[in-house]
C-alpha cells in the first residue's frame, strides 16, 4: 500500500485565535496525520459516503471531519460542514468549516490543502482562520480588523499572477480570457488555500470564471481575512455571501488584491 510518509506538523496557532477555532483546527490536523499514517492513498480517496452538500465524501473527508464535529461538540457550538451538514449544539456560536479544502490533493499527497473555519454569531462571520495542513502555517484575522499580512495592492489584471478553477463546462471562453491577460495562470484545487495566497500578496487573484461551485464554506473564511488584508471578495453576480445553513446555495468566488482587480475580473470573465 502506497501511504504518503510525511508527517503533518502541528498548526500555527496564536493564543488570540477563538478556542473553537483552535480546537477543531488541531482536531482536523491530527486526524489527517492519522488517516496519512493508517490508510493508503487510493482508500484516502475512496467515496464513503454522500455529503450534506450533495457531493461524494472521500475517506480522507469522512475522517477528518469526525475528529472536527467532536471538536466542536467538546466546546459546545454549533456546527456547519459540508459532509454532515448543521449540527446544533444550543450554541450562539456556529463555526462554518470545511476540514479539508482540497481533498483530492489531501488523499493523494499533494501537499496543497488546508482546514478552514469561521465563528458566526447573529449570522455575522466574525473571526476566520484558514491552515495549510502539509506547513502549519494559518492566516487568521477579525472582521473589520488589520492583520499583520497585506495583499499586493494590484489594481490591473494585465501582467497580474491569478490562480484559477480549472476550466469546466461553459466557463472555458471565459477561462481563457483571463488566461490571455494574466502573466501567470496557477491552478491549486484549494479555493480556501488560494484565497490566503491573495490575502498575504503571493497572487494577486483568485477566480472561478462562472461554474458557480463554492459553498458558504468555501468562502466564508476568504470573507473576513481577504478584505482584512486590503482586498476583496466577490461574486460575479453580486450575490452576497450570506450566512445559511441550506447548503444546495453555490456562488462564484473571486478573491482580489483590491476592489479594481475585483472589477476587472468580472468585466473580462462576463466578456
Amino acid at each position: 500500500m502506497t501511504k504518503n510518509p510525511w508527517p503533518v506538523p502541528e498548526p500555527q496557532v496564536s493564543h488570540d485565535v477563538h478556542p473553537a477555532l483552535a480546537a477543531t483546527a488541531r482536531a482536523a490536523a491530527r486526524a489527517y496525520q492519522e488517516a496519512r499514517q493508517l490508510h493508503a492513498r487510493s482508500e484516502l480517496r475512496e467515496e464513503v459516503a454522500q455529503g450534506a452538500d450533495g457531493t461524494p465524501t472521500m475517506r480522507v473527508d469522512a475522517i477528518v471531519e469526525e475528529a472536527v464535529a467532536t471538536a466542536a461538540r467538546r466546546v459546545g457550538v454549533n456546527l456547519l460542514s459540508e459532509e454532515a451538514g448543521f449540527l446544533d449544539h444550543g450554541s450562539a456560536v456556529t463555526l462554518v468549516v470545511d476540514p479539508v479544502d482540497g481533498s483530492a490533493n489531501a488523499a493523494l499527497g499533494v501537499p496543497l490543502s488546508c482546514f478552514s473555519g469561521a465563528v458566526v454569531v447573529d449570522d455575522r462571520p466574525v473571526e476566520a482562520l484558514t491552515v495549510w495542513f502539509d506547513t502549519g502555517r494559518s492566516w487568521w484575522a477579525k472582521a473589520g480588523e488589520p492583520t499583520p499580512f497585506r495583499t499586493s495592492r494590484r489594481t490591473s489584471l494585465d501582467g497580474a499572477a491569478v490562480c484559477l478553477m480549472r476550466p469546466k463546462r461553459g466557463s472555458t471562453d471565459a477561462w481563457l480570457r483571463v488566461a490571455d491577460r494574466a502573466d501567470r495562470i496557477r491552478v491549486l484545487c484549494t479555493t480556501c488555500l488560494e484565497t490566503m495566497l491573495v490575502a498575504e500578496g503571493a497572487v494577486d487573484a483568485f477566480a472561478d470564471t462562472g461554474s458557480d461551485t463554492h459553498r458558504l464554506m468555501d468562502l466564508i473564511a476568504a470573507s473576513v481575512i481577504v478584505p482584512a488584508a486590503g482586498g476583496a471578495l466577490v461574486d460575479l453576480d453580486g450575490r452576497p455571501l450570506v450566512f445559511d445553513v441550506d447548503l444546495s446555495r453555490r456562488w462564484s468566488g473571486i478573491a482580489a488584491a483590491t476592489p479594481q482587480l475585483a472589477d476587472e475580473l468580472i468585466t473580462t470573465i462576463l466578456g
